[in-house]
């Protein structure tokens, strides 16, 4: 989703849109990132190329496409379009599966494609047309099939939900994570802690909220954000203070990626730096269930390291201006020199 124009993107060719994933994947790497997890449209060759070195870029820990009811958040028709989804091959954040049955087929599907995790939008979401934040999507049957689905390929379920119908709902169906989550109550907090599943808030929707229609959403959308960006600084201290596992995440669209630091200015209003350190380190390693392989400082682990030249534990901004502090980006054996932007290997 490296553009919020959907005329545009209509007429992007898989290539096309590959191209400006990679070039999108290589800016987060010059931000820092080593590692990130995509929960929407990401595959096993963009995943490949990442890995081959053939762009440089994080490694990337890919879900395939999200799953999405007939117009749910995954359903981006507008009212006046009575296409019927068919084949769903062309590259997209997700696919459209109604049932038991079919989202029983969808998860599997997507497994034989090599995901890592499956995520599910149980909830109405800001870019799509057709529904309210307040909508519940999927029903616990539904849910329930593609967590087993999940289980019995070693994977787990993360689902996009705002309101705590949905999340409580999600929950109780054994989803592992849950994303944004802006809405959430006691008894979401409750659900979390005694699931021990994790938590993704996403408050960079102030960003967003901040460029307004130059983002290029709709009337609609914007009416949306602005319903679920006020709440989401109280979501993430009331979570933190009950102590669920918090990750690190962001979900801006189009232009608006440059701004995905901007979450740890956010969250260390209500965080200590170092929680939020961990949020974007050991925590996410956990949830991608390789700790001790990425996220830590240790013999056997990656060699993933960024080099700054102040103490982000003291002041979280030295994450955010990386043109100021960042000096490079070791991944693996290969080290960026953030001043040129060049990748050398060693």
């Amino acid at each position: 989703m490296t553009s919020t124009d959907p005329i545009d993107r209509a007429s992007w060719t898989p290539g096309y849109s590959t191209v400006r994933a990679l070039r999108s994947a290589g800016d987060m790497l010059r931000r820092g990132f080593t590692t990130v997890r995509d929960v929407g449209g990401a595959d096993h060759g963009m995943a490949r190329a990442l890995r081959e070195g053939l762009a440089p870029g994080p490694r990337l820990i890919f879900g395939g496409k999200a799953l999405s009811q007939t117009g749910g958040h995954g359903d981006f028709r507008t009212l006046s379009d009575d296409s019927v989804p068919c084949c769903q091959a062309k590259p997209d954040f997700g696919r459209i599966a109604d049932g038991i049955d079919a989202v029983r087929h969808a998860a599997r599907d997507e497994f034989r494609k090599g995901a890592h995790h499956l995520k599910l939008v149980v909830s109405g979401g800001v870019a799509s047309p057709t529904d309210e934040i307040s909508a519940v999507q999927y029903t616990y049957e539904e849910i329930r099939a593609a967590v087993v689905e999940a289980e019995n390929h070693n994977r787990y379920v993360t689902v996009h939900a705002y309101h705590p119908r949905a999340v409580n709902q999600a929950l109780r169906a054994g989803v592992r994570c849950v994303d944004h989550g802006n809405l959430i109550d006691d008894e979401s907090i409750r659900l979390l802690v005694d699931n021990d599943a994790f938590l993704v808030p996403t408050i960079t929707y102030q960003a967003m909220h901040a460029v307004a229609a130059a983002s290029g959403l709709s009337a609609g959308s914007l009416q949306k954000l602005d319903e679920v960006r006020t709440a989401a600084v109280d979501a993430l201290e009331q979570a933190h203070g009950a102590g669920v596992n918090l990750v690190y995440g962001s979900d801006l669209l189009g232009g608006l990626q440059v701004r995905q630091l901007d979450e740890f200015t956010i969250r260390a209003q209500v965080q200590p730096n170092i929680d939020v350190i961990r949020a974007a380190t050991s925590n996410a390693a956990r949830l991608l269930g390789i700790d001790g392989q990425i996220g830590t400082l240790a013999p056997g682990a990656h060699a993933d390291l960024i080099v700054l030249d102040a103490d982000p534990v003291r002041d979280i901004a030295v994450l955010t201006a990386p043109d100021r502090h960042l000096r490079h980006v070791i991944h693996g054996d290969t080290v960026t020199d953030i001043a040129t932007a060049v990748p050398s290997v060693r």
